[in-house]
């Protein structure tokens, strides 16, 4: 994947019995780059991580649940980076039973997050920068992060789906609301990076996912 930008890399490596997108974004510059949600096969990410030449300065979790953070100890440790994620979802980071990953027989807890990031902080990657705007719906502290030609958007948006609303914390009309009113403005051409699937654009899901038209039914 190719953002307009070239100073910015992209790698996506599917990662975990889950199959959760585990990206690896880098400032093509200075060689420095941030992990987003290493869901697992820990040992791939880093041989891909020595291929590119690259140094991790962040582990990055879009939310909490467990199929997105089980990665992150090994990680971390491997690292020596900081773990971040959003405020409201880091108590799943240590608890199973509150990432869901107990409930489905996979029971996942990762060390606890070295900074909390709110609506308006920016994660930077070498010169570049990422801005933070939380996205509640498919979980309570969901973030998506934006640059100005792509966006890592967790498990808000999919290829022509959403993510699911009905884990605790979880609200439909909210997800949409975010959508709307946060990814939206991003404009037609932003490249959107979801948790699980393959890549899309704003426009194309703004044009052609059902559950963003008009006559959608909130009750379905």
């Amino acid at each position: 994947m190719n953002p307009a930008d070239e100073r910015w890399l992209i790698e996506r490596l599917v990662v975990g019995e889950l199959m959760v997108n585990c990206y690896i974004v880098a400032w093509r510059p200075t060689g420095e780059a941030v992990v987003f949600d290493p869901a697992g096969e820990v040992e791939r990410i880093l041989d891909r991580l020595k291929v590119l030449n690259l140094r991790v300065t962040t582990v990055i979790n879009t939310h909490g649940h467990g199929d997105h953070i089980g990665g992150n100890r090994e990680l971390v440790a491997a690292t020596g980076a900081p773990l971040v994620i959003g405020r409201k979802d880091a108590d799943m980071l240590t608890d199973p039973w509150k990432n869901m990953s107990a409930q489905f027989g996979m029971p996942a807890s990762s060390i606890p997050a070295d900074r909390l990031l709110d609506e308006g902080d920016v994660v930077t990657v070498g010169e570049g920068e990422l801005r933070v705007f939380e996205t509640p719906g498919h979980s309570p502290g969901s973030l998506i992060f934006c640059a100005d030609t792509f966006a890592i958007v967790g498990d808000l948006l999919f290829a022509g789906s959403i993510g699911r609303t009905d884990f605790p914390g979880g609200s439909l009309e909210m997800l949409l609301r975010m959508v709307r009113e946060k990814v939206y403005p991003l404009g037609d051409d932003c490249l959107i990076l979801p948790g699980h699937g393959p890549e899309t654009t704003v426009g194309e899901e703004r044009r052609s996912n059902p559950f963003l038209q008009p006559g959608f039914n909130l009750n379905w």
